[in-house]
């Protein structure tokens, strides 16, 4: 990726807009406007934006070429440590995917920006840098609810990578499963007994792959129904009921019980805050 030296380097500020979850942004990162989102936890994600290369953290197995990222869970260990080669985010874990928290147990992660996903997120983080920092706030939360999905799917191909690495033969089954539920989720009638029977399993086995994974077919079913529920909050001027009901909950009560366990709000004040700029 070409690299022109003439673009300013990138700027932080200081000033906190009305309306952000207070501490979002601060020091050396990069500011945007994130709603609140009941998590006081971040995901760090740094681009090398200089010209030449830089050990991230002065670790030699994280060399940073012009465009890499480095993303990490919920440690600021080695965002602080660098000058302005590195623009620097943090975002956080209530806006992601609720599997974004499995980063926790995921040392920091080099990619290179020449090439996929990783390249497309780097493109769009630079530019995000090097745009004036009252221009980025101009955008509102709407500029940092896309940012925020667009990360949501690199951590998602990072979570992958390293799961495929570390994973037994067995949870290529297990994959091809969780494609079929998500896939399906809108279907009223999913259940452990049409999981297994469209995959010729009995449902004990299908229980037994989870459980390995260290989850359950409920559990696992029911989070990636709140995050598409909770996607569509943000995006849609639907009721709760109607969206609650259209992802497979019966009860909005029950739905919206869940979803203030799990997100930290209530689908309402999720739906009014992801929908309203600043």
């Amino acid at each position: 990726m070409t690299r022109s030296t003439t673009f300013p380097m990138p700027e932080t500020l200081r000033k906190t807009p009305s309306g952000t979850a207070t501490g979002n942004d601060s020091g050396p990162f990069i500011i945007l406007p994130w709603p609140a989102s009941g998590d006081d936890d971040h995901l760090y994600l740094a681009v090398n934006v200089s010209d030449g290369p830089v050990l991230f953290n002065h670790d030699s197995a994280l060399r940073m070429e012009p465009g890499d990222l480095v993303i990490g869970g919920t440690s600021r260990a080695g965002f602080l440590s660098h000058g302005e080669e590195l623009a620097r985010f943090r975002i956080p874990l209530g806006l992601l995917d609720a599997s974004a928290a499995d980063l926790r147990e995921v040392p920091h992660t080099c990619l290179s920006g020449r090439s996929g996903l990783a390249s497309l997120v780097s493109q769009f983080l630079t530019a995000l840098a090097r745009t004036p920092g009252r221009q980025r706030l101009t955008g509102g939360r709407r500029l940092a609810l896309n940012t925020a999905d667009l990360v949501a799917l690199l951590v998602g191909e990072v979570l992958q990578e390293h799961g495929t690495r570390s994973a037994p033969a067995g949870n290529e089954m297990l994959a091809r499963i969780q494609r079929h539920i998500q896939d399906n989720l809108m279907d009223p009638d999913l259940s452990p007994e049409s999981i297994a029977r469209a995959h010729h399993i009995s449902v004990r086995y299908l229980h037994k792959l989870f459980q390995a994974a260290g989850t359950t077919v409920g559990a696992w079913t029911r989070q990636r129904r709140l995050d598409a529920c909770r996607a569509e909050l943000r995006g849609r001027r639907r009721t709760v009921a109607s969206v609650a009901h259209s992802w497979g909950f019966a009860s909005p009560s029950h739905f919206s019980r869940l979803f203030r366990q799990t997100y930290g709000l209530s689908p309402s004040e999720w739906q009014a805050t992801a929908t309203t700029d600043s």
